[in-house]
């Protein structure tokens, strides 16, 4: 085995030992690997102006694409030298190989782990290429002639004005079609608007249908060049190597494509069907709880607020079973890149989400809470307004001032929230306030006139009548609370200001003192408005009705 390794080691190194020959520069086109054998060895092609004309062997001590490299030197150096005439072939036996020689100059030697490539015999291999290095030289010399230049230059001129005058023609073409489709077409998509009420979009319809034309140009124009570019490449010797690979940078991934398509057609399918199944549930799904929302289905222990909101969890749940189930039928999903990018954007979601989980959660802890809904007068920590709008990840309210303000369901749900339209539909909020009277004064004198200042006030129900409640009993003044009932809280800041205004009124005309909020000693005249002044400029007294 040892010995079989040497001899070929020893075969190789003669060709490249042998008579050197003046090296020329060697056509763009480099001999490409290929594995051909078990062992691990690799051939490689000898190419001369793109066009294959044999294969070699090689090993590690010497690899196959640098003895294909000094091959194709010793041929490229017999074509340059004119004295060399490619009618002069043979071949010789040498101890096991073949010797090629092109009129007296060494071209290759032959093994016969080359003739094991093609499986023939070693002679056969052996006549057959020094036949197809005599007729390549004398092709490469042929397509450098200055004849052959001259003629192919000329080709290269018709090409390039016909190339021109087809992408001129084709742009005139595109241009006059889409004139005509919009004369015949625009006013028809804007007919069609109209009478679908607007539900179709006449300018994003004619943007689909330009883009189509317009892409259908390109395509056009494209193929033009690049079809001009593979007859222009193809016309001299050296760059005709890249002709062939013009097209194929082009159609192979079309290719493909079109393949991968085809193999994973049973996957597609699945997914398909998959979809339709999925959709189904959904629309199903939905129409449950539609029904459920809007009072048609009742369910024991279930609120008609939550259908909504719980048919959006079931939707996600059923989604995300369908992404696991339908993973493994997704084209590519097997491949280390599709992994790597699946686990990147995990990692991504995961990092940059918590805030928007949190709040996700909160918000469907909100709806299940049932601490508010849309409509109600809340106060949230600082925030006192009227819920607009809970979504998902934020509650919408709109402030006395009418401000919007904006909530993280997170805060919500970390927050008492005040509710003061729960119970102001049915029995009433209650509106309350505090005064401070001395104890000089009766107190069945004080609670009969902050009863008659909430009978003054208009929006306060009568029943359940209000009261007054003795809520301590200061240094210097007891203090007496006002309670009145209102079933319209979104009134309460504007009835909080008529009951102030007539709780003054009733006090000043029968000429008690209010003392609170602090006191420090009986003045000498009480502190009261005479009903004189009541209306002191610029104020004006009301208007009578009628």
């Amino acid at each position: 085995m040892r010995f079989a390794t040497f001899a070929l080691l020893s075969l190789l190194l003669a060709g490249i030992a042998a008579p050197a020959q003046p090296q020329a520069a060697i056509p763009a086109s480099q001999p490409v690997e290929l594995p051909r054998a078990d062992d691990g060895t690799l051939s490689a092609e000898v190419r001369l102006d793109g066009r294959s004309l044999f294969r070699v062997r090689g090993i590690s001590a010497l690899p196959a694409r640098e003895r294909a490299a000094n091959i194709l030197a010793n041929i490229v150096a017999a074509a340059d030298d004119p004295q060399v005439d490619p009618a002069q072939q043979r071949f010789t036996a040498v101890n096991g190989y073949y010797a090629l020689y092109i009129d007296g100059q060494f071209i290759a030697n032959l093994l016969p782990e080359d003739a094991a490539i093609e499986h023939v015999q070693l002679p056969v291999l052996a006549e057959v290429t020094v036949e197809r290095v005599a007729q390549a030289i004398s092709e490469y010399r042929e397509a450098r002639s200055t004849s052959r230049l001259l003629r192919a230059t000329g080709v290269l001129v018709l090409f390039t004005l016909l190339a021109a005058a087809l992408l001129y023609a084709v742009n005139a073409l595109f241009r006059w079609f889409s004139r005509l489709t919009e004369r015949a077409v625009k006013q028809r998509i804007e007919g069609l608007e109209r009478a679908s009420h607007r539900i179709i979009d006449a300018a994003q319809l004619w943007g689909f249908l330009g883009s189509l034309v317009r892409g259908l140009r390109a395509i056009a124009l494209f193929a033009i060049v690049l079809t001009w570019l593979n007859a222009a490449l193809g016309l001299y010797p050296w760059t005709r190597p890249f002709a062939s690979d013009i097209f194929h940078l082009v159609l192979n991934p079309l290719e493909k494509m079109a393949r991968g398509v085809v193999q994973s057609l049973p996957d597609l399918v699945f997914l398909f069907v998959l979809t339709f199944v999925v959709r189904f549930i959904l629309r199903a799904t939905h129409t449950f709880f539609l029904r459920i929302h809007r009072g048609w289905i009742h369910l024991e222990n279930f609120d008609r607020d939550w259908a909504l909101p719980t048919y959006r969890i079931v939707r996600i749940l059923v989604i995300a079973f369908a992404l696991v189930v339908a993973y493994p039928y997704i084209p590519g999903s097997d491949s280390e890149a599709f992994k790597g990018v699946s686990i990147f954007l995990g990692v991504v979601f995961s990092i940059g989400s918590s805030s928007f989980i949190a709040n996700m959660i909160a918000g469907y802890s909100l709806t299940y809470r049932g601490a508010f809904r849309e409509g109600d007068r809340v106060r949230i920590g600082e925030h006192v307004g009227e819920v607009v709008n809970v979504r998902a990840l934020s509650t919408q309210l709109r402030s006395l001032k009418n401000e919007d303000v904006n909530i993280p369901n997170s805060e919500v749900l970390a927050s008492a929230v005040v509710n003061y339209s729960t119970y102001s539909r049915d029995k009433g909020i209650i509106l309350h306030t505090d005064v401070g009277i001395g104890y000089d004064t009766p107190w069945r004198q004080v609670e009969a006139l902050l009863l008659m200042a909430a009978a003054r006030t208009d929006g306060l129900e009568k029943e359940p009548p209000p009261f007054v409640l003795q809520t301590a009993m200061g240094d210097y003044t007891v203090v007496y609370q006002l309670n009145a009932f209102c079933k319209d809280a979104t009134r309460m800041p504007a009835l909080y200001s008529a009951l102030h205004g007539n709780v003054q009124d009733v006090f000043n005309e029968y000429g008690v003192q209010i003392m609170s909020p602090s006191y420090e000693a009986d003045p000498e005249a009480p502190k009261l408005v005479p009903p004189e002044q009541w209306y002191a400029a610029p104020a004006s007294p009301p208007q009578p009705e009628g």
